[in-house]
């Protein structure tokens, strides 16, 4: 597949010559207004170069490859300009907002040339981006991995508290969902640690010892120490280390952070964490969010009112009974998934993916499960 090209000029003349001398070569658009050219940007399919002309009206070509780059940072940005606006290009050189200025008029080898560099710096972007979000996701996924194996209820919460991480950071309307989702999946890692059963007696509502409730609030710090040391990871650590910390300063760390100070990560997952914990002692969605009530004074009112209104969105799901056949990403499980000698492979409340569905496959498979499956599915 060509690259695409954006050409932005005010002289149709100009453009059109452009574009025949490129389209044998590229995916050419082009486009007279710098504003409209703005809104031709698509973070899901970018463009590989723009080339921009220096004089236009409503905005000057430094101005809009300004815009550009802040809409579309992985784009080259490259500048025709004429021999008297030479000094406004180099200008725009060393700020760094432009790859190349080319002057007109622009030989066709030389234009071809140019933007065969442009498109291949682009490409050296993204390859090195795509490659460290693969490198980034596949650490997550072996981390998540890891608890789910060696302490699988930590897992189990992991998936449950997700999805209501997801929702309240969705109200927030936060930019980088992505990272509250990556905070939520690494949130138990710390849980490790701690002695065996403490977590099974923390989730049943069952007491603990000074020194287990000692080492269960340690582990959010353990698990931000160990993920700050991950490149891009530095902002979900500080979630990670603030998960037990009181919207009123009580918790851990024991700081002198409190309310809105406090990283809202550290807040969405304190919430969605203790909604979970009270779901597993609680028979019902509104009997758990009472419990929160309670201690209302440690939760962000704000997202206190979002968990409420979860709950509404909560009751439009159906109970179904289903197959192994008959499961579907996004569904719920409702109970427990049981196998035939009384074992539990998963608990309720997980939300369903392949990798999920894959799993019960096998166990249904290799030790057998018992079916019906009760799920919640969204109307």
């Amino acid at each position: 597949m060509s690259a695409r090209i954006l050409l932005v000029d005010d002289e149709p003349n100009v453009l059109s010559s452009l574009r025949r001398q490129l389209r044998s070569h590229y995916e050419v658009e082009i486009e007279e207004d710098p504003t409209k050219a703005l809104l031709a940007l698509d973070k899901k399919n970018p463009f590989a170069a723009v080339v921009s002309d220096y004089r236009m009206p409503k905005m000057n070509g430094v101005e809009f490859l300004r815009e550009v780059r802040n809409k579309s940072p992985e784009t080259t940005r490259v500048m025709l300009t004429g021999y008297a606006d030479l000094e406004n290009a180099i200008n725009a050189v060393n700020d760094g907002h432009v790859f190349r200025f080319l002057t007109k008029p622009c030989p066709r080898e030389v234009l071809l040339e140019n933007l065969r560099e442009a498109v291949n710096q682009y490409e050296l972007v993204t390859a090195k981006r795509i490659l460290l979000e693969k490198t980034l996701k596949g650490s997550v996924e072996l981390l998540s991995e890891i608890t789910s194996l060696v302490n699988p209820e930590a897992g189990s919460r992991i998936s449950r508290v997700r999805r209501y991480v997801r929702y309240l950071a969705g109200k927030k309307e936060v930019k980088d969902l992505w990272r509250y989702d990556v905070a939520s999946m690494l949130s138990q890692l710390g849980t490790l640690i701690l002695p065996p059963g403490t977590l099974d007696a923390v989730l049943s509502g069952n007491e603990i010892n000074p020194e287990q409730m000692q080492m269960f609030e340690m582990h959010p710090v353990i698990a931000s120490s160990l993920i700050s040391k991950l490149p891009r990871l530095e902002s979900i650590a500080e979630m990670i280390g603030y998960q037990l910390k009181g919207f009123d300063g009580s918790g851990t760390p024991r700081d002198v952070l409190k309310g809105e100070a406090i990283p809202l990560g550290g807040r969405i997952l304190r919430i969605a964490l203790d909604y979970d914990l009270h779901l597993q002692t609680q028979k019902t969605p509104q009997l758990a969010f009472a419990k929160l009530e309670e201690a209302i004074d440690v939760y962000d009112p704000g997202l206190f009112m979002f968990l409420e209104g979860m709950l509404g969105v909560e009751a439009r799901y159906e109970i179904r009974e289903v197959n192994t056949a008959g499961l579907h990403p996004g569904m719920i499980l409702h109970e427990d998934v049981i196998s035939k000698q009384g074992a539990m492979l998963l608990a309720k409340g997980v939300e369903l993916d392949k990798n999920k569905i894959d799993r019960i496959y096998m166990f249904s498979e290799k030790v057998g499960i018992q079916e019906p499956l009760i799920v919640l599915v969204s109307e």
